[in-house]
């Protein structure tokens, strides 16, 4: 739900609502002394794990909702969606006066609060837990900003996500379109090493949240916040790392001490993928799937998208084939699997293309397997490419339907890209979800310049695959690091014993491509060992192939003195972290300095694409991203 869509509940109107209360028996407090580390002793193990992995555990479902948004709607911080219930058991305030509790039917809305002034405490825990909120019936508290950003363990039998106060969210500035589609997947928490040493996830290599969002603050609105993906600001960039000696992957670790928060380090985990030399990869046959929709009518829309799929056509060799299918009213074959060195018969068919309709995505990607399916070649990268603004009906069949049928084409061989355009009604999770389950990687192109990015410059890590379903796996040393949390990938999070379950999706990587991930950790007073270990597991490209994996040691001795003694690629990843954490309004960015945050990228004068990062961050910082910040902060 958006926050823009919410607001505040009127008190009798919740309590006439809620059916019936828990009882002070009923209820698990968090800890009453507001430190990370008690709040997270009150955690279950696997408080790590995010969005995905909890859905599966049942602990959250994103829905519940939608339902009930015409009779009664809260206000949610940032990272809560919805609120579901198994049972109809909420928490009672200890003083009705000063807190709210309440519930609609038994699988509706759930809020509740208590504690009196500024002590807003987790549901049913009586305001013990000073200025926290809880989220998930997992995760440790954060109050150094004072913000919960987990979750306590709360009223028995009810599970779902739980908000511990309402209050009115500050007005930011207004959007670019209300018609846009964007997924929150939630914050991630801190973590207790004691109670959950392993942090599991999906590899990530997608960049349309950084490219949205730089359209958006170049046209002067902040981007949606739900939209902001922190993994994919960090590896938008381009990063220093050595080539592997063996095997697809090399692995680059780093730690530093966090320039903002004292007590606290930032450990990098750098990834970097093989690359082709071109006169070796394997053959390319793409078939392109473009939206030709009345809604795509527009120069930065389909305009757009014909430059990048002549771009890419410039960029492929005797041997690659394209094929071309569109959709909108009707589906159709514009272009049969053709040679590449054919291109002036590909350019034309692409100059050809025109928009008008709506649009009807199912049948459309019927057809394209279909013509993917009859260029197929074992051994070769064979691929579909959806080009649209992602709005779209999935026609008779329904939307999971669909996206299995994807996940079944991705196991034999034929993965999907989408590639992103236009703004106004561009829908974000449905493009993103269907790369996810395509094993397929989610581009949006706002400029021509970013087009050529990738389909010219990185068109080995667009399209040539080294790796599928990868996943990394950090084991903290408890004699080195106390707790800890990912920044990001909270839609890519796994279950830790499904890090070795192959049937387990997970992130496909291209030639070349660097992943990187960040870590915020606190570290035991006198640390001995290394600081963690770190294990990437791959399947070869193509179907049903063995899984491998390897193992490398994150020593003490890449743990760097000062902020000022790290590398370039540590900084840079930092900076577009927490960047990404501001425009989030994560309670985690609460105590970042904008001004010495920028100084930081400027400093970079090395690094491609600094000096972008940069400006954007004074775009933001105009448009009040700290007020709205700073505003939120205050009120929690």
């Amino acid at each position: 739900m958006s926050r823009n869509h919410v607001r505040p509940v009127p008190l009798l109107i919740a309590l006439a609502l809620s059916g019936c209360f828990a009882k002070d028996s009923d209820l698990e407090t968090a800890a009453p002394d507001g430190s990370v580390e008690a709040a997270a002793e009150a955690t279950s193990p696997d408080a790590g794990e995010g969005a995905k992995a909890k859905s599966e555990e049942g602990a959250i479902r994103p829905s519940g909702v939608e339902r009930f948004a015409d009779q009664v709607t809260p206000v949610l911080p940032p990272n809560a969606t919805s609120i579901e219930f198994e049972s109809a058991e909420i928490a009672e305030s200890n003083d009705l006066s000063q807190g709210l509790a309440g519930g609609i039917d038994s699988r509706g809305l759930g809020f509740g609060g208590g504690g009196q002034g500024a002590a807003m405490g987790v549901i049913g825990a009586k305001g013990s837990q000073p200025r926290a909120r809880g989220l998930g019936k997992r995760g440790a508290m954060s109050v150094r900003s004072g913000h919960g950003s987990g979750g306590g363990r709360i009223v028995a039998q009810a599970r779902g996500m739980y908000v511990a106060e309402s209050q009115r969210i500050p007005r930011r500035p207004e959007r670019e379109s209300a018609h846009e589609e964007y997924t929150d997947h939630g914050v991630n928490p801190f973590t207790l090493v004691s109670k959950d040493a392993l942090s599991t996830f999906s590899i990530d290599v997608d960049t349309a949240s950084y490219t949205m969002a730089r359209r958006k603050l170049k046209n002067g609105v902040l981007p949606a916040w739900e939209g902001v993906r922190a993994e994919e600001f960090i590896n938008f960039f381009d990063y220093e790392y050595r080539d592997p000696s063996r095997g697809p992957f090399a692995v680059d670790m780093e730690a530093m001490p966090d320039p903002f928060r004292e007590g606290r380090h930032i450990m990098r985990v750098g990834v970097q993928a093989k690359r082709f030399d071109p006169s070796e990869r394997p053959p390319l046959h793409l078939t392109f799937l473009v939206d030709v929709s009345g809604s795509m009518s527009s120069r930065d829309k389909l305009g757009l998208a014909k430059t990048s799929m002549h771009t890419l056509v410039d960029n492929l060799q005797e041997g690659d084939t394209v094929a071309m299918a569109t959709y909108a009213g009707r589906t159709a074959r514009i272009l049969e699997p053709t040679d590449a060195a054919e291109a002036r018969r590909i350019h034309r068919a692409i100059d050809a293309l025109s928009s008008g309709g709506s649009t009807a995505m199912s049948s459309g990607i019927d057809m394209a397997y279909e013509m993917a399916d009859e260029a197929f070649e074992s051994g070769a990268e064979n691929r579909v490419i959806i080009l649209s603004d992602g709005d779209a009906n999935v026609g008779s069949r329904s939307w999971e339907a669909m996206l299995k049928q994807i996940k079944g084409y991705a196991d034999q061989g034929i993965t999907l890209s989408t590639i992103g355009y236009g703004q106004g009604n561009y829908r974000d999770t449905l493009m993103e979800q269907l790369a996810n389950k395509g094993d397929g990687n989610n581009f949006y192109v706002d400029s021509a310049k970013e087009s050529d990015r990738i389909f010219g410059e990185k068109i080995g890590g667009t399209m040539i695959t080294v790796a599928r379903d990868t996943k990394i796996q950090v084991e903290f040393n408890p004699e080195a690091v106390s707790n800890y949390r990912l920044i990001g990938y909270e839609n890519r999070d796994i279950a830790d014993k499904d890090f070795r379950n192959d049937r387990v999706d997970a992130g496909e990587v291209g030639s070349g491509h660097s992943v990187t991930a960040l870590y915020e950790v606190s570290l035991v007073d006198e640390p001995e060992g290394d600081l963690a270990t770190v294990r990437v597991r791959w399947e070869e490209p193509g179907a049903d192939k063995k899984a491998s994996e390897r193992a490398f040691a994150f020593k003490r001795s890449d743990l760097k003195r000062s902020s000022k003694r790290a590398s370039d690629d540590t900084i840079l990843a930092y900076a577009a972290a927490t960047f990404a954490e501001v425009l989030r309004q994560s309670p985690h960015a609460a105590e970042v300095d904008m001004d010495e945050l920028k100084q930081l990228v400027v400093a970079l004068d090395g690094a491609k694409d600094a000096r972008e990062l940069a400006r954007l961050m004074g775009a933001a910082e105009q448009l009040g991203v700290m007020e709205s910040q700073a505003a939120w902060h205050a009120k929690n």
